[in-house]
């Protein structure tokens, strides 16, 4: 069992994390000025993956029935693809919304995760049906007007919390025969390729505009997908999943308040009362899991 003062540090090492996450998508929305959101995905998963290369390679430790090596290879080929769609979706849709409401939206998978575990046989608890009750209502008081209209934006954002809840499960079940940092490696390159195709496929990639989008990509890459990634591999050496969720669940709380800060992004009452409500249900959806026994 965690001492205290580890506990504390993966807590702390969550919270990090949580913040790296929720001010990437201020990063996002400041690059879609530069380029497209095909090219941005493309190039800041690439630098991702390059940022764990070096982890990965170093990296030691195997799950105690490894998985076969061609199934590895269609493993991260599977989470590579889930997560391609998964971020294109929710590149596109912020082109059309803010980086706080994109936050919080992006954070529905954590509910959509059990929800989705019925096509896996897997039976959502009573906390998690009252958890997705409360986040949808929250979500039509953030996204939909008074004509009753829902920006596309915030649509597609919605799509890619569908794709994100589909990777956790993809993840879920391969991640405990794989080396987990290898494995990432792997479906962040998969993910980067997929990307740079569609790139130069749908768009027009220029060195000029990768240049002016510099910083945002860099965040992008280096700090939410190569750093932010290691933290929250080591602190959940010390953290349960459900408590973990919890924490990394505050992303959409601090992607508000760098769109805020960074952006002078304001989302009116109606929305934060809405933004509450949908916390609030993803707190109350983790319920289920620490009703579990713990071994």
């Amino acid at each position: 069992m965690a001492s205290v003062s580890r506990v504390l540090r993966a807590d702390g090492l969550l919270m990090l994390t949580a913040a790296i996450w929720g001010a990437a998508f201020v990063a996002q929305r400041v690059g879609m000025d530069h380029v497209g959101p095909m090219t941005f995905n493309g190039v800041r998963f690439a630098l991702g993956a390059l940022a764990l290369l070096p982890f990965a390679m170093k990296s030691a430790g195997v799950a105690e029935r490894p998985m076969a090596p061609d199934k590895a290879l269609w493993a991260a080929l599977a989470a590579g693809l889930v997560l391609f769609l998964g971020s294109s979706f929710q590149q596109w849709g912020m082109v059309y919304t803010t980086a706080g409401k994109g936050g919080f939206i992006t954070g529905l998978y954590v509910i959509l995760v059990p929800l989705l575990g019925l096509f896996f046989r897997q039976r959502p608890g009573v906390w998690s049906w009252f958890g997705a009750i409360m986040a949808v209502v929250g979500l039509y008081l953030l996204s939909v007007d008074g004509d009753m209209n829902m920006d596309w934006g915030d649509v597609l954002v919605l799509v890619s919390a569908f794709f994100w809840a589909g990777h956790v499960l993809v993840v879920g079940a391969v991640a405990p025969r794989l080396n987990a940092m290898r494995f990432a490696c792997a479906q962040y390159a998969v993910c980067a390729a997929l990307s740079l195709v569609a790139a130069f496929a749908m768009e027009t990639p220029e060195i000029g505009g990768i240049l002016d989008a510099g910083i945002p990509i860099l965040y992008g890459g280096l700090m939410s997908v190569g750093v932010a990634y290691t933290l929250q591999v080591v602190a959940q050496r010390d953290a349960k999943p459900a408590h973990a969720a919890i924490i990394l669940s505050l992303e959409g709380v601090f992607a508000a308040l760098a769109g805020w800060a960074l952006l002078g992004e304001l989302i009116p009452a109606r929305g934060l009362f809405g933004c509450g409500l949908m916390l609030a249900g993803m707190l109350a959806a983790q319920a289920d899991e620490f009703r579990k026994p713990q071994a």
